[in-house]
């Protein structure tokens, strides 16, 4: 079997740096590691309108800008297929057949999108797009036939019922879905990076994201205000850890390089921590050690997106030859579902000698 991977992300906006560690850092890794037969990136355009109806041009614009954060970071479309998910249209008649194998207590029971529901207030008012979302991910990733999802650990409900929709459907019309596996962050820290301001998501609503786009002033802005200890009061005193963002973000960042090069009086990272929770080390040395590091991060970032930027049109033209690859992709698969389903009338030719043999020996 084929090794495919099928990933996205929501074109709500730029692409922050919780986006990088959690999944966008490893899409590139995996994609240069040679190991896997196809790579599938989807903007996924569609699943996003299923909140923001009311207002499309927000998510016509931020297509580009999630296309130019995934070239930037290092995806290469020689590669990688990049594409829209709404030019794949595919997709949505396959989820419409999906739609049939998945109950709506199923739906309701993942924890997934009952958060989603709870943070953008729709408890009494349940778009059915949204609602329905969860099946419309099986069948981005079956149309594909991915074998791995790389995503962090709040989609890993989003992919179990990816599984039990493929394993119902074999079951019912015969093997011709593959299973995928979710591939989890390799560090645990960067599977959820919280906010410069200590809530547990990255938002940008909530104005707590450094984005991979960031100026090195604003980077340097966001990263002074983050929040840290609030009973540090003094350089003497000691710090605590948990909840403390640039120690966080340093886990998911920092290596023992960086140690040497920006604050060689420490080995490491924990010599860092060692000595910050007993006292004798201020924020403001932990932050700037991390401002380097972040900087040192997204500087070629965004050198390439620069690059990227003096040419729009042929950003778009990636996007053209990606989105009509992944539709060739997608229509054999649903060429193979309907012919499993017996839905595929003009393509079954037994079936229409058949009928042919029936009705002529009726005359």
């Amino acid at each position: 079997m084929k090794k495919i991977i099928l990933t996205g992300d929501r074109p709500t906006g730029r692409l922050h740096v919780g986006h990088f560690v959690g999944s966008l850092r490893r899409r590139v890794e995996l994609q240069n590691s040679g190991e896997f037969d196809k790579i599938f990136v989807m903007i996924a355009d569609a699943q996003a309108l299923t909140d923001n109806a009311d207002n499309p041009e927000k998510v016509r614009q931020n297509v580009i800008e999630v296309a130019l954060d995934y070239l930037s970071a290092g995806l290469d479309p020689e590669k990688t297929t990049i594409f829209i998910q709404s030019q794949v249209p595919e997709l949505c008649e396959l989820a419409f057949y999906y739609m049939n194998l998945v109950t709506v207590s199923r739906v309701q029971r993942n924890p997934t999108v009952k958060t989603e529901i709870k943070m953008r207030n729709f408890e009494q008012s349940i778009p059915v797009g949204f609602f329905c979302y969860p099946v419309s991910q099986a069948s981005d990733i079956t149309a594909f036939k991915a074998t791995t999802v790389p995503a962090g650990e709040d989609q890993a409900p989003m992919i179990e019922l990816t599984r039990e929709i493929v394993n119902r459907f074999n079951n019912t019309y015969g093997p011709t879905l593959v299973e995928p596996e979710i591939l989890l962050p390799d560090n645990a820290v960067c599977m959820r990076l919280p906010g410069t301001d200590g809530k547990a998501k990255m938002s940008k609503s909530l104005g707590n994201c450094i984005y991979l786009s960031d100026t090195p002033k604003e980077l340097k802005k966001k990263v002074n205000s983050m929040y840290t200890d609030p009973e540090h009061l003094t350089i003497d005193s000691p710090g605590h850890l948990e909840g403390n963002c640039p120690f966080i973000y340093l886990d998911a960042f920092s290596n023992d390089s960086h140690f040497a090069k920006y604050l060689p009086d420490y080995p490491n990272l924990q010599a860092l921590k060692d000595h910050y929770t007993r006292g004798g080390l201020g924020d403001g040395t932990v932050k700037k050690l991390l401002i380097n590091v972040l900087e040192e991060t997204l500087a070629p970032i965004r050198e390439r997106r620069k690059q990227f930027e003096q040419d729009i049109p042929a950003v778009y033209e990636i996007l053209r030859k990606g989105s009509e690859e992944a539709r060739a992709v997608a229509a054999q698969t649903l060429a193979e579902v309907r012919a499993a389903m017996k839905i595929n009338y003009f393509d079954d030719a037994a079936l229409i000698a058949e009928q042919a043999k029936k009705y002529s020996s009726n005359k």
